[in-house]
């Protein structure tokens, strides 16, 4: 399922609740995903991935307000 993620730019949730987004997924093995961002190189076990989400498209902000 990740190698279909490959090359792309994603953000990886973590089991303990961090995060690591604005890197693209370069390398993916059967036991860690290599992840460049501008400016590091993480090497991630595959254990310790929550979820990897992809955004789609842009999400608009909440408009605040009445029309009067």
């Amino acid at each position: 399922m990740l190698a279909s993620l490959q090359g792309k730019e994603v953000t990886i949730h973590f089991i303990d609740g961090t995060c690591a987004c604005d890197g693209v997924l370069d390398q993916i093995d059967d036991k860690f995903v290599k992840y460049l961002t501008q400016y590091q190189m993480l090497v991630i076990p595959i254990t310790s991935i929550r979820t990897v989400s992809i955004d789609s498209k842009e999400r608009q902000p909440y408009r605040v307000g009445f029309a009067p």
